[in-house]
């Protein structure tokens, strides 16, 4: 678990760390991009404006100096044609030509397969028709080249983007790897190392300064917890010592009556089970995982002689299933009477008739009754402290015995499952780690 929790903090620290390079880059990215779709509408915008306006004049200078001289001649630069119609000659006008009005025009066509387009400046005058042509071959070489330099600018500041993001990354992920790093070594320790001596007055320092405080009250909260364990754990002790003594002397005595031997050995079985919780209690407070070589067998049967002696009247059989020195775990006897006395308990307390076996199997025992059943409700909440089942309206109980199972599942690597029986009743499922085995 705490292998699975440390990658996830990297995976988290890398995802950031992402966020601040992608962060970076898209902002690089989407300047240039922006600069060079501005740049290549800017240059659509001039070469509209000020080469046509300069065509546009061309002609009506030309236009006013032809009135005047018939034989003035038109010599524009050489990637333009001039061409004036007389009255005489419209027929020769081009039929893509003739129905355009008075202005600057973009005309795309295809020659010999090839796609080529030019701006074909027009005016129209009552008698003579002008028109002057630009081949927009050259200006389109031009602008794909300028394109291919914008593309290659915003690739080239997009990789700058990526490296700065990169390094600002670093610097920015550099203290918190190192807080990080300083934290999960400071938790091995019951005296946590002080973090914000090692870090600046900055926003990580007040992290690492929070994170100290935090720290000094969750220790002093676990010294209480720990203290209190240990201390409710000897005075209980003391008196359920005593009662033992007491009940085992009178229960030596040849002279007492079955009824009174009887009440006797039902207070034994009572200080058995209170210092076996003690016991799992103080595992729990503690953290540490007790050894033994404990027959769940034997447990068991001892488990299910406690019940039988207080079934009163009811109509109920215990009986256990499988042979003694069959399932070994290496726990301490008394984890393993808290975890299975709640299932076996639990499965008596709710059976009003019929049976409950106790089946032993490999590495696992089953707990099965003949009751009410299991609700899906109770299935999902069964294990959460302080949740009481639907049929546990006139039974006593805090609703903790199962969340005290589940957590001593989690302490030794046991695994605990309660489904609803094939036909009827509820099984409940404990799981044991394999002795020697990885827990």
């Amino acid at each position: 678990m705490a292998d699975g929790a440390a990658r996830r903090k990297t995976q988290y620290r890398r995802r950031l760390r992402s966020r601040i390079i992608l962060a970076f880059v898209l902002l690089g990215m989407g300047l240039t991009s922006l600069f060079a779709f501005a740049t290549l509408y800017l240059s659509d915008k001039v070469e509209e404006q000020t080469i046509g306006r300069a065509l546009q004049r061309n002609v009506d200078e030309y236009a006013a100096l032809f009135a005047q001289d018939r034989s003035a001649e038109w010599a524009p630069l050489n990637d333009y044609r001039a061409i004036v119609y007389g009255p005489t000659k419209r027929g020769n006008v081009p039929p893509e030509w003739a129905s355009l009005p008075t202005g600057v025009h973009i005309i795309h066509g295809e020659e010999n397969g090839e796609p080529f387009s030019y701006r074909l400046v027009v005016r129209k005058d009552p008698e003579y028709w002008f028109f002057l042509a630009q081949d927009l071959t050259r200006v389109a070489q031009i602008r794909a080249q300028m394109k291919r330099a914008l593309t290659a600018a915003v690739a080239l500041f997009s990789l700058f983007s990526l490296l700065v993001g990169w390094w600002a990354a670093s610097r920015v992920m550099s203290p918190v790897s190192e807080l990080a790093q300083r934290l999960r070594r400071s938790g091995s320790s019951s005296d946590p190392e002080q973090l914000a001596p090692h870090f600046a007055e900055d926003e990580v320092g007040q992290l690492a300064e929070a994170l100290d405080d935090y720290a000094t009250r969750l220790t002093e909260v676990v010294q209480r917890d720990r203290e209190f364990n240990a201390d409710v754990s000897h005075e209980l002790r003391t008196p359920l010592a005593v009662i033992k003594g007491a009940v085992e002397l009178m229960l030596s005595r040849p002279d007492i009556d079955e009824k009174t031997r009887a009440r006797l050995l039902r207070i034994q079985r009572a200080e058995q089970q209170c210092t076996d919780l003690i016991s799992a209690l103080l595992l729990l407070s503690r953290n540490e995982r007790g050894r033994g070589a404990t027959d769940v067998a034997r447990v068991a049967e001892q488990l299910l002689d406690a019940h039988r002696t207080q079934l009163g009247g009811k109509p109920l059989e215990l009986r256990l299933e499988g042979e003694a020195g069959h399932v070994i775990v290496d726990a301490p006897e008394a984890a393993v009477a808290v975890a299975l006395g709640n299932l076996v308990g639990n499965a008596v307390k709710y059976t009003s008739a019929g049976e409950v076996v106790v089946r032993l199997l490999d590495n696992a025992v089953e707990v099965i009754d003949s009751g009410p059943g299991l609700s899906a409700e109770d299935a999902a909440k069964l294990f959460e402290r302080g949740y009481r089942g639907t049929h546990a309206e006139h039974s006593q109980g805090g609703g903790i015995g199962l969340s005290i199972v589940r957590r001593l599942c989690a302490l030794y690597g046991w695994d605990v499952r309660v489904m609803p029986g094939d036909t009827q009743g509820v099984v409940a499922t404990l799981t044991f780690a394999p002795v020697g085995g990885d827990r």
